[in-house]
């Protein structure tokens, strides 16, 4: 049950996030918010990998 929680949340994720390595953004020029939307997507997509 909780890997599948966690595939229809990377799901979510993917549809409503926004995808920054298409945007080629630098990671020591990122925000603090763009730095948290990183680190929960690879959260997300670690735990639903696993």
């Amino acid at each position: 049950m909780k890997k599948s929680f966690f595939k229809i949340l990377a799901k979510l994720n993917k549809l409503l996030l926004p995808s920054f390595s298409k945007r080629r953004l630098d990671l020591s020029k990122a925000s603090k918010f763009q730095l948290a939307i990183i680190g929960w997507r690879y959260y997300v997509t670690t735990k639903a990998l696993d």
